[in-house]
């Protein structure tokens, strides 16, 4: 039977990315290189252009609104939402830095967005729907808040085994602190990995028009083997959580043992991991 989510459920969810934030902030300029092909692939998804308005659920410490803003240019607008009041802070000084002046910022989570209906051309969601506290619910909200005929697009991670960036130290700390058994539906990284979970979610909202589509991509950055576990272990509340459990020696055994497992991504001396993600997408009626 699948385990349904409490009220408490979501406010852990929204605790762990408040404190994670800090660390998003602190590796802002690199999260920005490493997912910067996953903004392209929404923009082409969603197929955005000059003068539309945009709503970016789950937006972080700031992408891709900040990248969403410069398209659809002045006469067109971003909505940046977000549950986690340190990201929304972080998204918006960032954009007060680049004085950008169309993006504005709200405090809110998916399922109860502060909008009224019929008000945005095209929905994006960037690697924010697995976190969705009842997705069913989220996706009933966007659309609503869409207006008739717009798109939404969606963009989860694929499979564990097709991301390694994220399953090399998962593996390496399981042997120390072994994993427990994971609700498919829990609000986790690879929640809508199996093809055609979140389409149905889609389809059970209303949705018409749904496609999936499986994107690969290379998640790249100039930063050497240390450079890679300080960001891992930091942006990750599993880690953080993970290795507060082990004394000195054993945190050093898995940051030895990470960094043989993962020499074969840093041949080059700078980070370059194969991944894949799932594009799903949608329209209103």
């Amino acid at each position: 039977m699948t385990k349904l989510t409490t009220v408490r459920d979501a406010d852990e969810v929204v605790a762990t990315w408040e404190t994670s934030s800090q660390y998003w902030k602190k590796h802002q300029a690199t999260i920005e290189t490493m997912f910067a092909p996953l903004t392209r692939a929404l923009v082409t998804a969603a197929d955005l252009r000059s003068g539309q308005s945009i709503l970016d659920i789950g937006g972080g410490s700031g992408e891709p609104s900040l990248t969403l803003s410069a398209i659809v240019g002045e006469s067109g607008g971003v909505t940046y939402t977000d549950p986690a009041a340190g990201m929304v802070q972080t998204a918006r000084n960032e954009a007060e830095r680049r004085g950008l002046s169309n993006i504005t910022f709200h405090q809110s989570p998916a399922e109860r967005l502060p909008f009224p209906d019929n008000t945005f051309d095209v929905v994006v969601g960037r690697l924010s729907a697995m976190f969705f506290v009842n997705p069913k619910s989220a996706l009933g909200e966007i659309l609503r808040v869409t207006k008739p005929g717009g798109r939404i697009v969606l963009l989860v991670w694929g499979s564990r085994e097709a991301n390694p960036f994220f399953s090399v130290i998962s593996e390496v700390l399981d042997q120390f602190v072994p994993a427990e058994p994971e609700d498919e539906d829990a609000p986790t990284a690879f929640r809508f990995a199996r093809p055609g979970k979140l389409a149905k979610v889609f389809t059970d909202a209303g949705a018409i028009e749904v496609t999936e589509e499986t994107v690969p991509f290379r998640i790249e950055d100039p930063i050497d083997i240390e450079g890679f576990w300080t960001l891992r272990t930091e942006m990750s509340d599993t880690f953080r959580s993970k290795l507060a459990q082990l004394n000195s020696n054993e945190v050093a055994a898995v940051k030895a043992a990470t960094a043989q497992a993962v020499s074969g991504f840093f041949e080059n001396g700078n980070m370059d991991f194969p991944a894949q993600v799932l594009i799903v997408s949608g329209q209103k009626k």
